[in-house]
């Protein structure tokens, strides 16, 4: 039988056990290390547009263990190192400080003392701060913080227990001994805030996979004491992007020109203009990509020209959006290739069909099945404690920490998955004129309000836009029930499937195309990507029905009328008619955790027209006629 401990899978070094991350395997606990660990064998992975977003030269995946070579895993692979170092026996509770001269290749931490030599298990408890800092607790100190005598006040031994009481229940009932002068405290209010500082502790202002040589960051926030299994342990800032191709037609030098702006040298040789290795980059690019230096320099003049000329982007993720919602507008427009398949099919609704169809059909202006879609998603890094509601280190909450702890990261940890998708556009006309109406902008702008007060603002209107528009409520609770039928209705379970919305506001005066569609699809990164199901029902009838099934679901709720009444639920409020009974889905697959839903908006209700009321009020009329009364 294989050993199959200690192995991870190549999605998870991104989410969840990227750098900083805590994994649990078979009583043993490890967090990742950052990717200096792994940075000479990463495999290279392409993704232009999202390198440029997030200003770095590219990505690197984690390096695959060949098969039978488990015994080089250490070489090759990234590091993960032991966390917390405190251990204890669970025959003995004897506590252990382990150490890295203590760890053997391939075998447990276990117990000296204890015959059978039973395997130690990690205490519970860790110490981290908002500055992204991780460590164990002092352990010797807790259990010193109540000393009575001179003796106990001035014990130096590391020798503890870790025993559990019978006398008492819950943390009460934990206690850290030390077994040289018999000061103890029990584990009750340990993860009171401020608990720690008022026993002394401070922050160690470094990282669990940093080695005696890396210096330590000063940190003045208070250490909170949180179980290592927590949700707030670790917060993954993750990004990704869909890889388009260059649209048909594009002359010579176009395509030349895209592979000088792929180069990973083009951001350095960019930002370096006047400056001494500005030659050198050029010099790079021009034998590489085998064009004139010339041609090199005159691109980099047009784009800073251009980038001059041009107001200000809202932010890069509306780039991102433009360029994916250009390729699925016109579809025919896009080269094929062997990462990125799409074709433009229809509903196949007929005129002798029933209203409820017809209906449908004149909301929906478009629907492409993407038989081959290839997906980058990067790890940018991580925050602890609190998550990150801004942009980068500027944002409030959490700092973030780089997947790089001692330099800026020029390479970021990335996978690439394939898979198959389904995109729907809706019209134009009857959305706006839909989003016009007074009930339903006052209704939106009750959202917003709430939006603009939480701590999620700056990352949920990365994906809204400036502004919150219905449109991007509507779609985005669309697609949620979208995938919650599409796993009963295509074979792929809801975890499978992701969404991409695409309703952006724009900024005043900007020119870019209005946005109105949803693309669900699979990248799961193994074989469940690839099954064909999602295709399959993309096309005439199975859509169709999918769709009307899902609107007449959507009706109902087993929460309601507490759901479907809700002025305000999740967190700040964000979200109206929408619970875990209707509409939330895994946090894999939202892009934005869960927010920003509402049915009311998609199927109406007494006041609030819903853009598809029409469509659920004419199946509902067909199912009573189809009823055979007495």
């Amino acid at each position: 039988m294989k050993d199959v401990r200690r192995k991870v899978r190549r999605a998870q070094t991104i989410v969840p056990f990227g750098v900083g991350g805590i994994i649990d395997i078979r009583g043993e606990s490890f967090v990742a290390a950052d990717i200096r660990s792994w940075a000479v064998n990463g495999e290279r992975v392409e993704s232009p547009r999202l390198a440029a977003k997030l200003g770095v030269q590219g990505f690197r995946s984690a390096p695959v263990i060949p098969s039978g070579k488990a015994e080089y895993a250490t070489r090759i692979g990234p590091t993960y190192v032991r966390f917390p170092k405190w251990l204890f026996c669970p025959q003995c509770r004897k506590m252990v400080l382990w150490r890295q001269n203590l760890e053997q290749w391939g075998k447990q931490a276990v117990c000296g003392n204890c015959s059978g030599k039973p395997q130690l298990a990690p205490m519970r408890f860790i110490q981290v701060c908002r500055q992204g800092h991780m460590a164990d607790i002092d352990w010797r100190r807790w259990a010193h913080s109540r000393s009575e005598g001179h003796d106990q006040r001035q014990c130096r031994v590391y020798r503890l227990r870790f025993v559990a009481t019978p006398q008492s229940s819950g943390l009460e009932a934990l206690r850290v001994v030390c077994v040289a002068c018999r000061a103890g405290r029990n584990l009750a209010g340990i993860s009171q805030k401020n608990v720690l500082k008022q026993v002394g502790l401070e922050c160690t202002g470094s990282h669990p996979w940093q080695s005696v040589s890396d210096e330590s960051d000063p940190c003045e926030e208070t250490p909170q004491a949180v179980q290592r299994g927590a949700s707030n342990v670790y917060f993954p800032i993750t990004h990704s992007a869909l890889d388009i191709p260059a649209p048909e037609g594009v002359s010579e030098e176009d395509e030349k020109a895209r592979e000088v702006y792929d180069h990973r040298f083009w951001p350095d040789f960019k930002s370096s203009a006047n400056g001494p290795a500005s030659d050198v980059f050029k010099g790079y690019i021009a034998r590489d990509c085998d064009v004139p230096e010339e041609f090199v320099e005159t691109l980099r003049r047009r784009n800073a020209e251009e980038a001059a000329s041009m107001p200000s982007a809202e932010n890069s993720d509306d780039d991102l959006s433009i360029a994916e919602w250009a390729a699925f507008s016109a579809p025919e427009a896009v080269a094929g290739s062997r990462t990125f398949s799409v074709r433009r099919t229809h509903l196949g609704v007929h005129r002798d069909d029933p209203e409820s169809m017809q209906e449908l059909d004149a909301r929906i202006s478009g629907i492409v099945v993407a038989d081959r879609v290839r997906e980058v998603r990067a790890l940018e890094g991580f925050s602890r404690y609190e998550p990150n509601a801004g942009d980068g280190e500027e944002g409030t909450g959490g700092r973030v920490v780089s997947v790089n702890t001692q330099s800026r990261a020029k390479w970021l940890p990335a996978i690439d998955t394939y898979g198959e998708g389904i995109f729907i556009s809706v019209d134009e006309q009857r959305l706006s004129t839909w989003e016009a109406l007074p009930s339903v902008r006052d209704w939106t702008r009750r959202i917003e309000r709430n939006l603009d007060h939480s701590f999620k603002a700056d990352r949920l209107r990365d994906k809204s836009g400036p502004k919150l528009l219905p449109r991007f409520v509507m779609l985005h609770t669309l697609a949620h029930h979208f995938i919650r039928q599409l796993s009963y209705d295509s074979g792929y379970n809801a975890a499978s499937l992701r969404e991409r919305v695409y309703a952006r506001s724009h900024a005043p005066g900007s020119e870019l195309p209005p946005q109105a569609g949803v693309f669900i699809y699979t990248a799961a990164g193994d074989a469940e990507g690839t099954l064909g199901g999602l295709v399959r029902q993309g096309g005439p009838p199975n859509l169709v029905e999918t769709l009307v099934r899902l609107l007449e679901s959507a009706q109902w709720c087993s929460q309601d009328p507490l759901c479907a009444d809700s002025t305000g639920r999740s967190l700040a409020n964000l979200n109206r008619a929408a619970c875990h009974a209707c509409t939330l889905l895994p946090e894999t697959c939202c892009e934005i955790e869960n927010s920003l839903l509402d049915r009311t908006l998609l199927i109406g209700d007494g006041e609030i027209p819903g853009f598809f009321r029409d469509v659920v009020h004419a199946a509902l009329e067909e199912s009573v006629e189809a009823v055979d009364l007495p």
